[in-house]
């Protein structure tokens, strides 16, 4: 042991390893001008300043939200390919108190507990919580395509409806399914949909005021900067504000999953049930709702941007797939759509819904990038930007364009370990001793089941795509309706 501790704070594959470049510079002042770059400049132009300043895609820098949100905004940002995947090896980095970074939101916002997201795969609780949504998700795994297609079937008819409501009309893909998700959320997993409980429609304004709470250090809304400063990044604001609307969601969650059997299978696990409830609540709102309402608008955006040749291609392999399975889709039809696979994969490359990673070093270690070796000291916090690392042009081609069938193909599926968005590669599967996302296929497989279904009803669309707080701001403009006969499928 001693032997390979020496040998990774000092050479690594021929490389002398060289201390990280960059500087905290002044407490406290260079935090807030970092913080002020990071949110006003830009992201990609802040971190691309960085790596041009100091040639290195490894460098030290303070990371937002900094004083006074943060005790220790200090970081080493890992910002390429290479260097980047030591995040996901806990046998060098802690994740303890680490799922928003340099900060953490209060766990009154959370019942009181450190739910999954924030422990350690080293805490006994970890495997334990980890095992139960991975047995959810294993339980219910033949609810999700049904549950699917009928909510954003009737999300289509939504769509259809306003744009036909009127000349110049366009219909809101993002509003349309922040309330779709959630409902599907709810049905798919515990097979009781939120609209037929107490808690109505509300369930997506309850979340989305739970989660600004939890992720508003890391926006801006177009305020003044001096308001923004203030409310948003200075000071957390008091969990108070999302008391009642947290209080709805936890009483449709905790019943609901006491319904489907899920909180007698936390108990066999030794889950109280309270704490199975807060973590159900997480893992469907904030990992669930919160990456739906990202992926599903920018997989629409990439689509809408790459146009009607790109259309053709899909409706050709989607079609003729569903057609050779008998007009029926499912999940064994979906998986033989190559293209449709690739765009998914694509999307999630080019946007990750995730874009930041955190650990602490836990011993001294060496963290390589593509041109040197840099010694990292235990305690030290590793941060990782996922967009440069999953757009880095040493691994990519065209790496800051949407390439469609960039995954096709022997060599395509040689790529995918560079996809990482689910806290590790595309070619691994979570398991208890680590922190891949444990819905990791289940994300990949709504992604396709929209653009399926999308493209056995329709034949080609236009969009105006444009960005919100987390992403792509879609709003269809017009819709190519598929003929009677193509989209006899549409509803098997």
């Amino acid at each position: 042991m001693a032997k390979q501790r020496a040998s990774d704070s000092s050479i690594t594959d021929g490389l002398l390893a060289k201390e990280v470049p960059g500087s905290y510079g002044i407490p406290f002042i260079s935090a807030i001008r970092d913080r002020l770059g990071f949110y006003y400049d830009g992201q990609d132009k802040f971190f691309q300043s960085r790596v041009d300043q100091h040639n290195s895609t490894v460098v030290r820098l303070n990371a937002p939200p900094g004083p006074f949100m943060a005790s220790n905004p200090r970081v080493i940002a890992l910002l390429d390919a290479k260097s980047f995947p030591v995040l996901f090896d806990v046998d060098k980095v802690a994740k303890r108190d680490l799922f928003t970074g340099t900060y953490m939101p209060s766990t009154a916002l959370t019942g009181g507990f450190r739910v999954c997201a924030y422990l350690d795969p080293s805490e006994p609780k970890h495997a334990q919580i980890k095992q139960l949504l991975l047995t959810l998700l294993a339980a219910r795994k033949d609810a999700v395509l049904p549950a699917f297609r009928s909510q954003f079937g009737a999300l289509f008819d939504s769509m259809e409806a306003e744009l036909n409501s009127g000349a110049g009309k366009s219909s809101d893909f993002n509003k349309l399914n922040d309330g779709t998700a959630f409902e599907f959320l709810g049905e798919a997993f515990f097979g009781v949909r939120p609209s037929a409980t107490t808690l109505g429609s509300t369930g997506p304004s309850r979340s989305t005021r739970w989660l600004f709470l939890q992720l508003c250090p890391l926006m801006t809304l177009g305020l003044p900067k001096i308001l923004e400063e203030l409310l948003l990044h200075t000071f957390p604001l008091p969990p108070l504000i999302a008391r009642w609307d947290y209080k709805a969601l936890y009483k449709y969650i905790s019943e609901a999953a006491a319904s489907s059997g899920v909180l007698d299978t936390a108990n066999k696990l030794g889950i109280s049930r309270d704490e199975a409830c807060h973590n159900l609540l997480f893992a469907t709102v904030f990992n669930s709702y919160g990456g739906m309402k990202v992926l599903l608008p920018g997989i629409m955006g990439c689509l809408a941007k790459a146009g009607e040749g790109l259309h053709k291609r899909l409706t050709k392999e989607i079609r003729g797939e569903v057609a050779a399975a008998g007009g029926k889709v499912t999940v064994a039809t979906v998986e033989r759509m190559e293209l449709t696979r690739s765009v998914v994969y694509e999307a999630l490359r080019l946007d990750p819904p995730v874009k930041y990673q955190y650990g602490h070093a836990k011993r001294d270690l060496v963290v390589e990038s593509h041109d040197g070796a840099y010694k990292v000291r235990s305690g030290e916090m590793l941060f990782g930007y996922q967009p440069f690392a999953t757009r880095d042009p040493k691994v990519f081609d065209q790496a800051d364009q949407f390439v469609p069938d960039r995954f096709v193909g022997e060599e395509g599926k040689k790529l995918l370990k560079y996809v990482v968005w689910s806290n590790g590669p595309e070619t691994e599967s979570p398991t208890v001793a680590d922190k891949q996302c444990p819905g990791k296929d289940l994300v990949v497989l709504v992604g396709r089941l929209l653009v399926v279904d999308f493209f056995l009803r329709y034949d080609s669309f236009t969009a105006e795509v444009g960005t919100q707080l987390l992403g792509a701001q879609v709003n269809i403009t017009s819709l190519a309706k598929a003929s009677t006969s193509d989209a006899s499928t549409s509803n098997n």
